[in-house]
């Protein structure tokens, strides 16, 4: 059974950072593409970013160079690295796999 357990959202302030972890079981990340997702108030889901054995890493424009997708294959675990957080970037943020979905952790920038 594929699992996705999101962890590491909260409440920062414009210009910091976080760190999400996607901690994954039931699948290998050799298989297919990993990614995080994005859903804000009132507007539609979106990707941000993913990364893959044989595509290597993909991140939306909005957040390159800020944010760093990474996995750590002992522990199963994919990491989405957030610095110089904007107020824009207020979302739940999901850990995406083929059609399996994460519960979702909140992200919120304040001013």
């Amino acid at each position: 059974e594929v699992q996705l357990v999101e962890s590491g959202g909260g409440l920062v302030q414009a210009g910091g950072s976080l760190r999400l972890s996607c901690a994954a079981s039931g699948f290998s990340f050799d298989d297919y593409a990993i990614g995080w997702f994005r859903q804000a108030p009132g507007k539609e889901r979106e990707g941000i970013s993913c990364m893959s054995k044989e595509d290597g890493t993909w991140y939306r424009d909005s957040v390159k160079g800020r944010f760093t997708i990474a996995s750590d294959n002992v522990k199963k675990t994919v990491y989405l690295q957030m610095n110089s957080l904007k107020l824009e970037d207020t979302a739940v943020y999901y850990c995406n796999y083929g059609h399996y979905w994460g519960q979702g952790t909140q992200v919120t920038v304040s001013s």
